[in-house]
């Protein structure tokens, strides 16, 4: 799911289109020194600590590890990667000498504690604080150490670590919450942000006193353009010099001679949350039933286009932590799924459509209007539904529209995270985050979930911890809150002349962060 989204209607889109065809900044600047990308998300905040580029590819900001091309941690503010203590609950880290941030400040330790203080701070509201329920203090014995206490030993802490650090000093005694710094801050990153117009672009320019070297090109453009339509036309049209497409549209362009297609893995997946509070989709019966009637297989053929893979769990089955009796048929099994409907009551009426009494089988799925790939999902639901004799609904909607309804009506949703299955699916699916933003809409409470996913991130030990995931998938599978469907590949065109791309496996989150332009600083274009 992307909780953050450009909501332009396709008329205002288009109009945008049209003018920034007249002077992009790729036709302004001729010396292959601006780099323009186009993305379908723009962000609510450019801060680390409100949840921006948490995963450490922000081009703003780094944190104290980053991840390399093989998403392996590697150190960035930090000198090395830190030290855990025997118990797993000390963690020490030594920090990088002479780096600055963009305003000439210099980088201290007194800026981690106070990002990770900020945190945790219940005055601020980020939703990274669940994130850190493990950490019990962060302190600076000097200005180039600091030392993290864990309340319990926590496996992937050091991933946590990737968190942009933010200066004490620009946002000390302000309201976090509604600090300017929020739309332009200061960071330690590759790029310092120049302008952010609502609706249109980021631009960025090079921070030539980056400790890791100059950025290979002078400026970035992150044009944002929510229709997936319109950013293919405007694509085509030769504004962007890279840009992410649903696969459909992609292989479009992959034809035309001057791009090239990158089909990215990911653990991205997508699927239908079914709320449990609608008496059709609350049925255990009904969500068994299209969870085995759904055809996987020709939503990944057609809709993706073959740039994915079906999906049965949250958890990706190139994660080591992925239980390999959680699966079943790619195809529709529409005679076992019309059985459970049989068996417990769910008779055909005179239309069709299956009748338990006196309630009849419909709901809607609400997808995002803007989104082409989740749409196309939603209607090949609703058409495997049918043959179950369910009748769905689908319904495009703006995200304002769709937010009031989620927690009532199924939802074509996404997210994923390659790096720890803590990640994500501990909020998603967790009884006390019910309801609680974006996370666990459908209001799913389970005992036996939340039990194996506190035993995963309680316990150190692999082996543990794969016994706590794989009873945490095989409990989903049992539960079905989610219809999953498919693992997604991340399609993006890019100019042939562009050379330095590194694609890697991404997360859920690819906007401005956490994309193919992770590393973009290295970028050349010819």
């Amino acid at each position: 799911m992307r909780v953050t989204f450009h909501r332009l209607t396709a008329a205002a889109a288009l109009v945008l289109a049209v003018t920034a065809c007249s002077a992009t900044p790729q036709a302004q600047d001729s010396n292959g020194g601006t780099i323009v990308v186009a993305t379908a998300g723009e962000p609510d905040t450019l801060n680390p600590v409100l949840n921006y580029g948490v995963d450490g590819a922000s081009l703003i900001f780094d944190g104290l590890v980053a991840r390399d091309g093989r998403n392996e941690l590697t150190p960035a503010l930090a000198a090395a990667l830190p030290d855990v203590s025997a118990d797993g609950r000390t963690v020490t880290v030594k920090l990088r000498d002479g780096v600055v941030f963009h305003d000439g400040t210099p980088f201290t330790s007194a800026d981690v504690v106070f990002t990770y203080r900020a945190v945790l701070d219940p005055k601020v509201d980020s939703t990274l604080r669940s994130d850190l329920d493990m950490l019990d203090a962060v302190e600076a014995p000097d200005a180039s150490t600091v030392v993290f206490r864990l309340r319990y030993a926590y496996a992937p802490f050091l991933q946590r670590l990737t968190l942009g650090i933010v200066p004490a000093t620009a946002l000390q005694g302000q309201d976090i919450n509604k600090s300017g710094f929020n739309r332009k801050p200061i960071g330690t990153g590759p790029y310092q942000v120049e302008s952010w117009t609502a609706g249109d672009r980021l631009v960025l320019t090079a921070n030539d006193r980056y400790f890791a070297g100059k950025p290979a090109n002078r400026r970035v453009v992150v044009a944002f353009v929510a229709d997936d339509n319109i950013r293919a036309q405007r694509t085509r049209a030769g504004e962007f010099d890279a840009a992410e497409l649903a696969p459909k549209l992609a292989a479009g362009l992959g034809t035309v001679t001057g791009f090239t297609v990158h089909k990215v893995p990911t653990a991205d997946y997508r699927g239908v949350m079914l709320p449990f509070g609608n008496p059709v989709t609350g049925d255990l019966a009904v969500r068994k039933a299209l969870n085995t009637g759904v055809d996987r297989k020709a939503m990944v053929d057609g809709v993706l286009g073959g740039a994915g893979e079906p999906a049965y769990s949250p958890i990706p089955p190139t994660s080591a932590f992925a239980d390999a009796t959680v699966t079943g048929k790619p195809g529709a099994d529409t005679a076992t799924a019309t059985g459970l409907l049989d068996a417990v009551g769910w008779v055909p009426g005179a239309d069709g459509i299956r009748v338990k009494g006196g309630q009849k089988a419909a709901f809607t799925i609400m997808y995002p209007a803007s989104d082409s790939l989740r749409k196309e999902l939603a209607l090949a639901v609703t058409a495997d539904a049918k043959k179950l004799g369910i009748q769905v609904t689908p319904e495009g909607l703006t995200w304002d529209a769709i937010t009031p309804r989620m927690k009532t009506d199924a939802l074509v949703m996404g997210w994923g995270s390659p790096y720890d299955p803590d990640f994500v699916s501990y909020k998603l699916f967790g009884s006390k985050f019910a309801g609680e933003g974006y996370f666990n809409l459908g209001l799913y409470k389970s005992a036996e979930t939340d039990k194996a996913l506190q035993d995963g991130r309680d316990q150190a030990d692999p082996a543990k911890r794969k016994d706590a995931y794989s009873r945490f998938q095989r409990q989903l599978a049992a539960d079905v809150p989610w219809v999953f469907l498919t693992y997604l590949q991340h399609t993006y065109v890019v100019r042939s002349t562009v050379k330095g791309v590194q694609p890697r496996v991404e997360a859920h989150e690819h906007d401005v962060a956490n994309s193919l332009w992770w590393n973009l600083h290295t970028w050349t274009k010819g």
